[in-house]
């Protein structure tokens, strides 16, 4: 039963630590002002009648700090690409030369800053919830092995270390919001 009691706690810190990465992944794809790939992770391109991730399909590079260099591993992909950027409404605009994409990365406006500002706290607010929904779920499995005979002490015990687990995940969420508010803030 204590083996059990450890599994549950354990497999709660799992599902806060994915929350987490959730988070810092989804954070990634805001852009600050400056060229980051990784805004393009969740744009599909229509590939041979598959929706199939950017990255996947092309090489995605940034050469300096307001330019980004996509390149297609296949030329006729070209059109395609670039009616996905404008689908996906990140506020590019993409030039190609015939061989490459090219996008010029816009400076941020105030109220473009104060918007991803809200998103980024909007996500920020969903990976807590998550935390706090592996509490819950670790909390209610420890009161059911409880009932199977798990002793009392052991039971406050786990649930002690999953309320520190959530008391550090929810930290770490403040922590890194707080990084991507002021990159995004900083002009």
């Amino acid at each position: 039963m204590i083996q059990k009691a450890k599994e549950t706690v354990e497999a709660a810190r799992v599902k806060m630590q994915n929350a987490v990465n959730h988070l810092e992944d989804e954070l990634k794809t805001y852009r600050a002002g400056k060229a980051n790939p990784s805004v393009f992770n969740g744009v599909m391109v229509d590939y041979y009648g598959n929706p199939t991730p950017l990255p996947q399909v092309s090489s995605i590079s940034a050469p300096d700090a307001k330019t980004m260099m996509i390149q297609p591993w296949d030329r006729n992909l070209i059109p395609k690409i670039e009616k996905a950027i404008m689908d996906a409404n990140l506020g590019f605009t993409p030039q190609n030369n015939g061989e490459t994409i090219r996008i010029n990365v816009p400076a941020l406006t105030e109220e473009r800053r104060k918007e991803l500002v809200k998103k980024s706290r909007t996500a920020g607010e969903t990976a807590k919830i998550s935390v706090r929904n592996g509490r819950r779920d670790a909390i209610e499995a420890l009161k059911k092995l409880q009932k199977e005979g798990l002793p009392e002490d052991s039971e406050k015990d786990s649930e002690d270390a999953v309320q520190k687990h959530t008391d550090s995940f929810s930290k770490k969420i403040d922590e890194i919001l707080a990084s991507k508010e002021k990159e995004i803030m900083t002009v």
